[in-house]
């Protein structure tokens, strides 16, 4: 009996203790969390935050890395209504899409105030314009950057602490840091490195032209650990895409030559050059070089949540001796299915219909 009433007592220790251990989900996300943001500011909540805002330049991007977290559906509750391309990608992903609040491009700060917002996310580029504004009404705000492979990483560490998920966190991180060791062990064994050009092929007016990215931007980043080498490098130091000449491309005769064309479909651009007398003269265009970089709600090569796909794409066509026959329809399938939850038949019936550029 004594024995009994001993284990007894153990058990209930026991069971007490696994309590105090594992706090429930609601407990948590009572208890106030300390945020350290991307200009590395401290950022103080009562709780973890219920009504999410976005907004500011590149908001669509923040909006995708968001919603990789399931708690995204219930606590973003306002951002621009603006999509990039012929889907839109928050529409598809949220069945309450429609009871969102809605803000206009530059919005004020009645609109901000209007949503009751306990945390607002900005990109840092938008400090000034936006943030501080927006604190000075008292309503927190918080910075992410997601413009390179680390910042990515760091940042969403930094939303799995805001929805209370980090293994959600760690998992999407490990999605994204898996593929680049995976890409850079295997371009490692390749002999040589092609020079490589990225273009942002655009119209305007009836006049085309063509831009190379910064040295630190994504696109730039993409290429050197797909293992290329960007020959572009000296002509733009400076932090936006910059126009470059035929004769400049000319001079540079890359190994390879990748169009990204954001308003046109770029297997289509490709194609027009191709068939271009002065572009034929390149020997990207005469040895069956010139792709058009991919794209779906948003093209692969921004710093988007799809820079994985853009990476992929980018490894296999620069060194198709070492990847061999890749299937880029699956490789997306695959994610949309690990980041998003969209199945193959919703891949298939939403999103692939949707796909340009030289996938094959």
């Amino acid at each position: 009996m004594k024995r009994t009433l001993i284990v007894l007592l153990l058990s209930a220790v026991l069971l007490a203790a696994c309590g105090q251990a594992a706090p429930t989900q609601s407990q948590t996300q009572d208890q106030p969390v300390v945020l350290v943001d991307a200009l590395n500011r401290e950022v103080k909540l009562e709780r973890l935050p219920r009504r999410i805002v976005v907004t500011g330049k590149a908001s669509l991007m923040i909006l995708d890395a968001l919603y990789m977290f399931p708690e995204a559906k219930e606590r973003v509750v306002a951002f621009e209504a603006v999509s990039q391309g012929n889907l839109n990608f928050i529409e598809l992903l949220d069945p309450g899409y429609a009871e969102k609040a809605f803000l206009k491009r530059d919005a004020g700060v009645e609109q901000f105030v209007a949503a009751e917002p306990d945390l607002v996310i900005l990109k840092s580029s938008q400090a000034e314009k936006y943030g501080a504004p927006i604190e000075a009404l008292n309503i927190p705000v918080v910075y992410v950057d997601f413009e390179t492979p680390e910042q990515y990483y760091r940042d969403l560490e930094l939303i799995g602490r805001i929805f209370g998920n980090p293994d959600r966190a760690r998992e999407l991180i490990k999605l994204y840091q898996d593929a680049a060791a995976e890409i850079e062990q295997k371009v490692s064994v390749s002999a040589y490195k092609q020079n490589v050009l990225v273009l942002q092929y655009s119209e305007k007016d009836g006049a085309v032209a063509f831009d190379v990215p910064p040295a630190a931007w994504m696109q730039t980043l993409m290429v050197q650990m797909a293992g290329g080498s960007p020959v572009w490098l000296d002509a733009n130091i400076g932090s936006g895409w910059a126009q470059v000449s035929i004769e400049q491309i000319a001079a540079w005769d890359p190994d390879i030559i990748l169009v990204i064309a954001y308003a046109q479909d770029p297997s289509g651009v490709a194609a027009q050059l191709k068939a271009d007398p002065q572009w034929q003269l390149l020997r990207a265009v005469r040895e069956g070089h010139l792709y058009g970089f991919p794209k779906d709600v948003y093209s692969w090569d921004q710093p988007d949540t799809r820079w994985v796909l853009g990476l992929r794409w980018l490894a296999a066509r620069l060194h198709p001796e070492v990847f061999g026959q890749t299937d880029f329809v699956q490789i997306a399938r695959d994610f949309y299915q690990f980041a998003y939850k969209i199945d193959n038949a919703s891949y298939d019936a939403n999103l692939l219909p949707n796909t340009q550029g030289d996938l094959r």
